[in-house]
């Protein structure tokens, strides 16, 4: 697994991430997705399962960073 950087507009297309390797980057805040842990696609992007998707909407719903989804402000 690695950390991929949320980069675009969209936190469910897999494009809109940049991968950062094992650390997570630095984030802070509540109110968005900043920063995904997911395996990486043939194209080292994450490979936003139906998990994951659920674990950021609930993540964004609690205003509470996870072990998989890191927010900002």
């Amino acid at each position: 697994m690695a950390w991929f950087s949320f980069t675009g507009t969209n936190p469910t297309e897999p494009s809109h991430y940049t991968n950062v390797g094992d650390t997570p980057p630095s984030c802070g805040g509540d109110n968005s997705i900043c920063a995904v842990q997911a395996t990486p696609n043939s194209s080292n992007r994450p490979q936003l399962t139906d998990a994951l998707k659920n674990e950021m909407i609930v993540a964004l719903n609690d205003r509470t960073p996870s072990s998989n989804v890191l927010l900002k402000s």
